[in-house]
């Protein structure tokens, strides 16, 4: 149980916990490419995408739609859990502290949009792929600033956990508004409800966390019937769980993003991974339109985004640069938010769900694109000042 983590607390051990999920990321995405690249690449597919014999869930009929559908709505469950507490006692608590990151991060989402339309605009059938690189994966990002050792200052790795935290507000948007299906009516109508009653748990003081734990099953089960992606009830039901201290400067919500956090980080983003970045390196052309308007909009998309808003706004005396940080770590920090991976992967997957060949080519688009951000911005952080006063 998390006692005295309080925000500023909790925010430490993420910085320092996240660093190594990262790299089992990194290791997992690894495997999956040499699977899918050898002889095992047929029975590696077949493992996430047979029928299963039986399943409890009937839309849930093999294993990559249990990972994409059902262990992802734990992980927007921890994501919303974040973004709830860097609103209410974190980085987004006020409106001074917030301006630079959410600027940044609206930046760096419409820009790689505009990039791949430009790329892909006389393609319609691949215009719903424009939200593939606006996503930034901080698991991802945070491994590399890691493997740099004490070469980036803490403001600046907080900075990007930060816009990162706003980045994933703006994909779950896009996810809920952009990526649903056809709405059917009666599940909506009780996934509404559900959501009401935690709410009214929560206004009427119900601090235990097993009564929305088994209200947000339900949600979840809901949602996955009315047509919005399963995994907005995750996000949805961490709005609902109180954040508000005790005495011991605990509460619910920081008890259930303790518990919760590891599971994401070293089980269920990884197991994403291995189920979807597999994909056949000579089966594709890496300079068609979908995957270079995706690979552009992460490596070039991002890093103008960010840095102009970034420069735009300390120009303009709307906000300040984060303390310490040269233009050099701000420019390598840009870079590592053109690492899309698991969400870039993940709105892939909805944008195209019924091409298959067009997954597999904006994998490709993903995976360059997150790789070529990441050696970039890597060698540019090495490249910075070791120490710069703070």
């Amino acid at each position: 149980m998390a006692r005295n983590l309080g925000s500023g607390g909790l925010r430490s051990k993420l910085l320092a916990s996240e660093a190594a999920p990262g790299m089992v990321l990194m290791v997992c995405a690894a495997v999956a490419l040499v699977l899918a690249n050898s002889p095992l690449a047929h029975a590696w597919h077949e493992l996430f995408l047979h029928p299963l014999p039986w399943s409890p869930v009937a839309p849930l009929e093999n294993l990559h739609a249990w990972i994409n559908d059902g262990l992802m709505a734990v992980f927007f469950l921890v994501v919303g859990l974040e973004i709830k507490r860097e609103f209410v006692m974190g980085a987004l608590a006020d409106n001074a502290r917030r301006r630079l990151p959410v600027i940044a991060a609206m930046a760096g989402m419409a820009v790689p949009a505009l990039v791949y339309i430009g790329v892909t605009g006389g393609y319609p059938a691949l215009r719903s792929g424009w939200a593939i690189p606006a996503a930034t994966d901080i698991a991802f990002a945070l491994g590399v600033l890691a493997l740099l050792g004490g070469r980036v200052p803490p403001s600046v790795r907080l900075f990007l956990l930060t816009v990162a935290v706003v980045d994933d507000i703006g994909a779950i948007a896009v996810i809920a508004l952009f990526y649903t299906s056809s709405l059917e009516m009666g599940w909506l109508a009780l996934g509404t409800a559900l959501f009401a009653v935690m709410m009214a748990m929560n206004r009427f003081g119900v601090r235990a966390l097993l009564p929305y734990l088994v209200l947000a099953a339900a949600l979840w089960f809901a949602v996955l019937h009315s047509g919005i992606h399963a995994t907005v009830a995750g996000v949805l039901a961490a709005f609902t769980i109180p954040v508000t201290l005790d005495r011991n400067g605990d509460s619910p919500l920081l008890r259930l993003e303790h518990a919760l956090v590891g599971v994401s980080g070293f089980l269920i983003v990884p197991l994403f991974g291995l189920a979807n970045a597999g994909v056949a390196l000579g089966a594709g052309d890496p300079l068609a339109p979908l995957p270079l308007g995706i690979a552009l909009g992460l490596i070039v998309g991002k890093q103008v985004g960010v840095m102009l808003a970034l420069l735009g706004c300390e120009r303009f005396g709307l906000a300040s640069r984060p303390a310490g940080a040269s233009l050099l770590h701000l420019w390598g920090m840009a870079l590592l938010c053109g690492i899309g991976f698991t969400m870039s992967l993940f709105i892939g997957a909805l944008a195209f769900a019924h091409a298959p060949q067009l997954i597999e080519d904006a994998k490709l688009g993903v995976l360059g694109g997150s790789l070529v951000s990441a050696l970039a911005g890597a060698a540019l952080l090495r490249m910075a000042p070791r120490a710069v006063a703070e």
